[in-house]
């Protein structure tokens, strides 16, 4: 029997109070800012609070943040957000850290929540946005067969520059 959020030696798993140090530091690392929208450093106060009410269901926070897991080691996240029970979708976003990316790492924790949004939520679709230069998330979603539906021209403003943005759907 296969256990879901779990893949060989992959988990993804709820979000501890130990991982406050690591959160930290993903949290504050700059180079990530532009593709989860951050302007502003987080302190540990903050991110404690946020800890303590992460245990609320997905029904009631309308998102879901998981730690991927790889061997005992927080590697990454992959978040559901804007859930719509509803209209039965969600959005994802994850961020794999730096010396983990190209290995696959990615791909898998993406297949285990396409399956636990699909069979545990009951989602119809996933969609998920990035910029035109993000090529390393547009490979990724595209192999998990996630289609280009849309484009926000001029969307995202960055280093005086604007940027395209890319909406991606996958029906489930």
């Amino acid at each position: 029997m296969s256990q879901l959020l779990k893949d060989n030696d992959m988990i993804l798993r709820a979000i501890e109070p130990i991982d406050l140090e690591w959160l930290y530091q993903l949290e504050n690392d700059t180079s990530l800012w532009k593709v989860s929208d951050t302007h502003k450093p987080f302190s540990r106060d903050v991110l404690v609070r946020y800890l303590e009410n992460a245990h609320q269901d997905i029904y009631t926070a309308k998102q879901l943040r998981l730690v991927i897991e790889w061997s005992a080691q927080a590697i990454g996240l992959i978040d559901l957000f804007d859930f719509d029970p509803k209209h039965k979708r969600a959005s994802l976003g994850i961020v794999v850290k730096e010396a983990f990316r190209k290995k696959g790492m990615a791909k898998r924790a993406l297949a285990l929540i396409i399956d636990y949004a699909k069979d545990i939520l009951d989602c119809h679709q996933l969609v998920a946005t990035m910029t035109e230069d993000n090529e390393e998330s547009i490979r990724l979603f595209e192999s998990a067969g996630f289609k280009r539906t849309g484009v926000r021209e001029d969307w995202v403003f960055e280093k005086g520059l604007y940027k395209s943005e890319y909406f991606y759907q996958r029906i489930l």
